[in-house]
């Protein structure tokens, strides 16, 4: 499919059409793309830290980010008018985890929309759930750069329908979760541990560890605390 095909056939299926295409297109665009395309680091090495990833969607996931937060807190506060914090948090991580979101980009068929490099494409990277959790997060972006809150509020109300209305009940903190686990049986509390932190400043990426009962699980995000989450949620799924 030719690269105008390619964003007039996800523009379609968000039912939204953009009057600046070349923000879908970044939107759609990974950092190894960008990075092929720019003739890599060059003959003097390394790109500076400033200009690592210029031309992709990680820009624009920046801003989407921080849209999807906006909308589902919106939403969410519409939806259960008599919940407090304490159960709107949960089910707000929930919805904005990277499960859900690669799930979104699923139904949405953006992997072969997506603008990787050639040796990417053979890796598979295309299928890996965090590239297209940040492809679907840099669409948001890309929507409300180019026509404001409605139509990303439109997108987010029918993408993730399904998902919210699943959600009969407060989800628990997997954190949360594990710790009650191990102290119904009389285990330790679980010992989490750093193991990678890379990435640009304003899109880190944390790989957290962690061990109870003898077991471990780990869990990569954004952020220190959603990546321990996502770790505890891994070794939760371990013991059953």
């Amino acid at each position: 499919m030719t690269e105008d095909g390619a964003v007039a056939s996800v523009e379609a299926r968000l039912g939204y059409h953009f009057r600046r295409t070349h923000l879908l297109r970044e939107a759609l665009t990974h950092r190894s793309a960008a990075h092929q395309r720019s003739g890599g680091a060059g003959r003097r090495g390394r790109q500076p830290a400033a200009l690592r990833g210029a031309g992709s969607n990680e820009r624009l996931e920046f801003i989407g980010d921080r849209v999807l937060g906006l909308l589902m807190a919106e939403w969410l506060l519409e939806r259960f008018p008599d919940e407090q914090e304490g159960a709107l948090g949960p089910r707000h991580a929930h919805l904005v985890s990277r499960p859900v979101l690669a799930a979104v980009a699923g139904a949405l068929d953006l992997t072969e929309a997506l603008d990787v490099a050639e040796h990417e494409a053979r890796a598979g990277v295309r299928q890996v759930a965090n590239v297209l959790a940040d492809a679907v997060e840099a669409i948001l972006g890309a929507m409300y750069l180019d026509g404001g809150l409605e139509p990303a509020r439109r997108f987010v109300r029918s993408a993730w329908n399904d998902a919210i209305i699943a959600q009969a009940h407060p989800p628990k903190d997997p954190k949360t979760a594990l710790q009650e686990w191990v102290l119904a049986r009389g285990q330790p509390l679980p010992s989490y541990r750093t193991v990678l932190v890379d990435g640009p400043s304003h899109a880190p990426r944390f790989v957290i560890a962690v061990a109870a009962a003898g077991q471990s699980g780990e869990g990569e995000a954004g952020s220190k605390r959603a990546a321990e989450s996502a770790a505890a949620a891994d070794l939760l799924r371990r013991i059953g």
